[in-house]
């Protein structure tokens, strides 16, 4: 009888949506046997508005739900620092694997159990399984400054010889290491990868490895079933079982935590989907650096759309909640003070070619106060101006955007620590002043074209 793998990935803020986690719950439930080993693969705890205002604690009843035979970290499992990542992870009833995270003493969480790879069984089959995660995690969440994050490869080559040597029939990465991926494939002799932390689905073979990514907010649950022929098949948790406990245990979390003040109406339908949100000017880009720009009173707003988190349309009543969930993150708005030329720099490194986990046809920025053109094919600003007038390169302009921006090199390398002016209160507190005074009515005005064709 072969031995199954059920995958869920980069949960995030699915917890926000009581329906759609109690419906993974129920999906996982429906489909687990004695023959299934249920995993993670990392982002499963975090971020969201849950999660914000909880430190992750609303994760806990998905996981003595559903109880998880393992799982793995990903960079957002340490949105709360390391301390808060054990405590988690001791009252979580999951085994937790790891191999590529120390901390001054040992490797990461190896007291409260975390162990580089483990050997589970299922029906007659023995799988080794090992944990690793992008090592470029300490840009990403700034609260691991004192964690080291060493070569994932490495790391795996050593507990792939100590499962071998166990007599195990399988052996299976949990990795949230993304694009790199493909480079644990070229270097191990595993049956498959599960992957995470790159938000689009994956599902193919490469050098004789499955390696699969279910994508993010808990919509999709892979079926991976180790045999001669290593297989994988995908559920839609649209129409699965709810399990009504899981459910209604959030929607109670989502109460208590008074994410239900109604702040605007809206009579449109407003889309932040994965695809719209990296496909050039869209009305949630709009409206989230629109605030930002009205709450600093800058020349410039900024949003990344890395930040910006699936979820339903904004439409009708719009409650706080609904605001946080589109940057459900605890770091505030700040002002950047940069030149001309920086700003120009700026602008163009809104291409997603030019961030660290971005696709190379996509668009990662959105803003307000400006208007830009883009060439694509040179991987150039081709026109930019604030406020109609052509950027002055002797002049400083002021820009309001999420304080990560300043913290992490991955993504709009230009702006730094040292261009800070001002702080102002969390992104999601912005969002909801702004719609209350506002509403929330975003236009698509041409702010971002591409230089020669349309998005």
């Amino acid at each position: 009888m072969s031995l199954r793998l059920l995958q869920y990935s980069d949960i995030e803020n699915a917890y926000d949506d009581p329906e759609r986690i109690g419906r993974l719950a129920g999906l996982i439930e429906e489909l687990r046997d004695e023959t299934a080993l249920v995993v993670g693969t990392g982002d499963n705890t975090a971020p969201g508005v849950l999660a914000m205002v909880t430190e992750a604690e609303q994760a806990l009843t998905f996981f003595q739900a559903v109880e998880p035979d393992a799982e793995t970290f990903g960079n957002h499992d340490f949105d709360f620092g390391p301390k808060r990542t054990r405590e988690l992870v001791q009252a979580s009833p999951q085994p937790w694997l790891c191999a590529n995270v120390y901390d001054e003493d040992d490797r990461f969480g190896a007291a409260e159990g975390v162990v580089p790879w483990t050997i589970l069984e299922a029906g007659t089959d023995r799988v080794g399984l090992f944990g690793v995660i992008d090592p470029k995690t300490p840009s990403m969440a700034p609260a691991v400054d004192n964690l080291t994050f060493t070569d994932p490869v490495a790391e795996a080559r050593t507990a792939v010889a100590e499962l071998r040597n166990r007599q195990v029939d399988h052996i299976v990465a949990l990795s949230h290491v993304g694009s790199s991926d493909d480079d644990l494939a070229a270097a191990l002799d595993v049956d498959a990868i599960l992957g995470g932390h790159i938000h689009n689905e994956r599902l193919e073979h490469r050098h004789g490895t499955l390696l699969t990514r279910p994508g993010a907010g808990g919509q999709i649950l892979f079926e991976i079933t180790l045999d001669e022929n290593v297989s994988a098949t995908r559920y839609d948790v649209t129409d699965a079982p709810i399990d009504h406990p899981v459910q209604a245990a959030l929607h109670e979390q989502w109460e208590q935590a008074g994410l239900t003040e109604v702040v605007a109406h809206t009579n449109a339908s407003i889309e932040w989907t994965g695809a719209s949100v990296y496909e050039g000017e869209c009305q949630i880009g709009n409206f989230v650096a629109d605030a930002y720009r009205w709450a600093a009173d800058s020349d410039v707003g900024l949003q990344n759309s890395g930040a910006i988190r699936v979820g339903p349309p904004l439409t009708d009543d719009v409650t706080v909640g609904n605001l946080a969930s589109i940057v459900p993150f605890g770091a505030p708005v700040v002002v950047a003070a940069v030149s001309g030329v920086e700003l120009c720099e700026l602008f163009r490194q809104g291409d997603s070619a030019l961030v660290e986990l971005g696709d190379a046809t996509r668009w990662y920025a959105h803003i307000s106060g400006a208007e830009i053109v883009y060439d694509h094919a040179e991987r150039s600003l081709a026109e930019a101006t604030v406020d109609g007038k052509p950027i002055d390169p002797e002049r400083t302009y002021s820009v309001a955007t999420s304080e990560y921006l300043l913290q992490t090199d991955l993504e709009f390398p230009i702006l730094t620590p040292a261009h800070r002016t001002q702080t102002l209160d969390t992104q999601y507190e912005i969002l909801a002043a702004y719609a209350r005074e506002h509403g929330i009515n975003p236009q698509l005005e041409g702010r971002i074209t591409r230089h020669g064709r349309s998005w």
